[in-house]
């Protein structure tokens, strides 16, 4: 990866160009910049990535609008995962189609915000839509203390779950903040081995065998996979499905949707303090590669962000 100038990027009609406060790396970041799982290649180029600035979610002002923009006006305070339109937020300015963004949370920082979009509209996507969530249940949370997780956490519990969260020995007291009922630390206890059967089972992180997660479940319960090892990425797409038709459980992987209407979602969780970003650390913007790498090696509590714009 290089530091370096470019063109400023100009939007198409339907798009706003949006002066860049801040942005946060997320898994999708080094999984392309690795090509890892290999099926990336298929989608982002076989033999060299096809996009040539990573970053999803940003935070920032709206500098300039497409003749067809509705929405947003120049100076408004945005949002949002701009993945689907190629990434590129770690950058001064990016182009978005205006519905990938929303209004910023007014009691956001840029930086807060930018902690958002891709890890909070995935945790509402698994639990809500691929889990079928309903208040009263036993949710589950592996990898609690991560991106995601820290998420999951917390919207299973705004809507009405009993929650677990399983995450490593130092990260125990941080489970407990976001609001988890009970925590289990992996490296002590295997959940799956200790008899206690949950109506839903969210896969944030980890690598446990598709079977572990099914002795877990209670019948009729549910297993998302949205993140975690190459192994159980593969088992939740390939095993999942025959294990979902030939018994009382239903396992599969999900992959987020960005989208507007579940980024105001999260902002009325945000505004209400419902829902609070975990950020663990920053870095300023030249320093990308090495935020990258500090994902890639250690078990981030909460969300990393890139520091574009002075002042926030």
């Amino acid at each position: 990866m290089r530091y370096e100038e470019i063109d400023t990027p100009v939007p198409r009609d339907n798009e706003v160009r949006i002066r860049v406060h801040a942005a946060s790396v997320n898994a999708g970041d080094w999984h392309l910049l690795r090509a890892d799982p290999f099926l990336v290649r298929l989608a982002f180029g076989l033999f060299k990535p096809k996009v040539n600035i990573l970053g999803a979610d940003l935070a920032g002002t709206v500098e300039s609008v497409g003749q067809k923009v509705t929405q947003f006006a120049p100076g408004d305070a945005v949002f949002g995962d701009i993945s689907p339109r190629g990434f590129g937020a770690f950058a001064e300015y990016a182009c978005a189609p205006e519905s990938l963004i929303a209004i910023k949370p007014e009691n956001l920082s840029f930086s807060e915000a930018a902690a958002v979009p891709a890890a909070g509209v995935t945790a509402l996507q698994a639990l809500r839509d691929s889990g079928r969530i309903r208040p009263g249940e036993n949710v589950l949370v592996n990898g609690a203390s991560g991106g995601v997780g820290s998420y999951a956490v917390q919207i299973a519990k705004a809507l009405g779950a009993e929650v677990t969260g399983v995450c490593s020995t130092r990260n125990l007291d941080h489970v407990r903040t976001l609001g988890a009922d009970k925590v289990i630390d992996y490296t002590r206890e295997d959940f799956t081995q200790a008899g206690a059967l949950y109506d839903l089972i969210h896969a944030a992180n980890g690598d446990l065998p598709i079977d572990a997660y099914r002795r877990a479940l209670r019948p009729g319960g549910r297993y998302v996979m949205s993140g975690g090892a190459t192994r159980q990425f593969y088992q939740a797409a390939l095993r999942g499905p025959w294990i979902s038709m030939t018994s009382k459980v239903r396992m599969g992987s999900m992959l987020v949707k960005p989208n507007q209407s579940d980024l105001v979602v999260l902002r009325e969780f945000l505004e209400s303090g419902k829902v609070k970003p975990v950020i663990d650390r920053s870095y300023p913007l030249a320093e990308v590669p090495d935020a990258i790498r500090y994902m890639e090696n250690e078990h981030a509590q909460g969300k990393i962000i890139i520091r574009v714009a002075d002042g926030d």
